[in-house]
């Protein structure tokens, strides 16, 4: 049933926060735990419904991660030793990057599983995967390029070398987890630098990842049947879901509030680089490394702002940023134009399309040509529309962060959705001083 919600203007947000920790570490921290042998312990492990839906597939195929305490707990069964899942269906909701990457796994098992997925899942293509995944062996029952799909993987997977097509870290990803598990050296070659959390867990699992330049492109490669010891995991802070709280600092004056444990990984902050090229006053404090992570504290204020080009190869840093990059767009004085958004079509739903409905259906100015988004800003944004969110958590936080700063109340149609990534969102907006309520609260 859907939870509609509204969202008002805010006086300035303040405090001190930790957000939910990353999901693409959370993801990659739990399947590398199974494809492990040992003990494996995660803390600050995300607990939305995406992340709940790979710990149950892992269960499925014969991994139970456990919870004790604030601590997940895996026992892991190697590269090889996943069982194969009755019934032989694994779930994963509106997870694509669970998906994706446990394609990669399943690509080295000799056993058949049906992936399934909810609406809007079942709407994003899932080819890119396949195609490399099947060069190397993955044998796909069914000929749509989207779920489901029921594929039985080979414990003889074929080693590949492999040119990404356009940048993405989930067929990356998916490629190099079944290249630990082929008779050989598995290579994906990149134009463009891509987010790297694979290469860097693979890592601390004891993988060796060869990395080199060759060209203007990076090689990445591993090698196959590589076995993996159990790791002790301390997942930090989403920046993606900080990004929401960063943006409403900033658009609402007053705000000052303090974002703790944040990964800073170089493939991740092109949302924060834009933040501070708009004049924002954004700063990134105590930098350490974790896990081979770097992480830190970020201070936001509320600023005055100016609009930017975002050119097109800062896209893969910050591809799932751009509907609250928008938002923050529609505060800053003057243009904002963000170039290379062709991804943006093909998430969980067509988010550059999404993103420029809302905006118009509040009173701001956004053009599309092609796959460039050109918002225009003013200091004062009217607000008022209703934005269909089209079961997309970041196109419902974005809007419901545009309420905070707008002079009328911004509704979207559904908040439910938000569980997927970033569950107790709107609590946490509300306690340090924002407005989001259920549409029954509004007078």
């Amino acid at each position: 049933m859907a939870n509609p919600l509204y969202a008002k203007r805010s006086d300035g947000l303040n405090g001190v926060i930790t957000v939910p920790g990353d999901k693409s570490i959370s993801h990659r921290a739990l399947i590398l735990g199974a494809l492990s042998t040992g003990s494996t312990n995660i803390r600050g492990l995300l607990e939305a419904e995406d992340i709940i839906k790979t710990v149950k597939a892992l269960t499925a195929l014969g991994v139970a991660p456990k919870k004790i305490g604030d601590t997940w707990h895996i026992t892991g069964v190697g590269t090889s030793g996943l069982m194969q899942p009755e019934p032989a269906v694994l779930d994963f909701g509106n997870s694509g990057t669970g998906v994706r990457l446990m394609l990669g796994v399943l690509a080295g098992h000799n056993i058949t599983v049906k992936c399934v997925g909810d609406k809007s899942l079942s709407r994003r293509p899932i080819g890119r995967v396949i195609s490399p995944l099947k060069r190397m062996g993955l044998n796909v029952h069914d000929l749509r390029d989207t779920l489901p799909l029921r594929v039985t993987g080979t414990s003889d997977l074929i080693p590949i070398e492999y040119n990404l097509p356009v940048p993405s870290a989930q067929v990356k990803s998916a490629v190099l987890l079944a290249g630990i598990q082929a008779r050989g050296t598995t290579s994906v070659i990149e134009k463009e630098a891509t987010r790297d959390h694979t290469e860097l867990m693979l890592q601390h699992f004891g993988v060796k990842v060869y990395k080199n330049y060759e060209g203007g492109k990076i090689r990445i490669s591993v090698d196959g049947h590589t076995e993996m010891s159990g790791r002790d995991v301390l997942v930090p802070g989403d920046p993606s879901a900080a990004a929401f709280l960063a943006a409403a600092a900033v658009i609402t004056p007053g705000s000052d509030i303090l974002l703790l444990n944040i990964l800073y990984n170089s493939s991740r902050i092109g949302f924060y680089l834009c933040l501070q090229e708009m004049g924002a006053d954004v700063v990134a404090q105590n930098h350490r490394v974790i896990g081979g992570e770097v992480v830190v504290d970020l201070r936001v204020r509320g600023s005055k702002l100016q609009g930017i080009v975002v050119p097109q190869e800062r896209a893969p840093s910050m591809i799932d940023e751009y509907p609250i990059l928008a938002v923050v767009a529609a505060f800053a004085a003057g243009k904002t134009v963000m170039e290379g958004l062709h991804e943006l079509k093909f998430k969980e739903s067509d988010r550059l399309s999404a993103t420029a409905a809302g905006l118009i259906a509040n009173g701001i100015d956004a053009i599309i040509e092609d796959t460039t988004l050109t918002v225009i800003g003013a200091p004062s944004v009217l607000g008022g529309g209703i934005v269909m969110t089209n079961l997309d958590h970041r196109i419902a936080m974005a809007f419901l962060v545009l309420g905070q700063g707008t002079i009328e109340p911004v509704t979207i149609d559904d908040g439910d959705i938000i569980a997927t990534s970033f569950p107790g969102f709107c609590s946490m907006v509300q306690n340090i001083g924002g407005n989001v309520e259920p549409i029954r609260n509004l007078n």
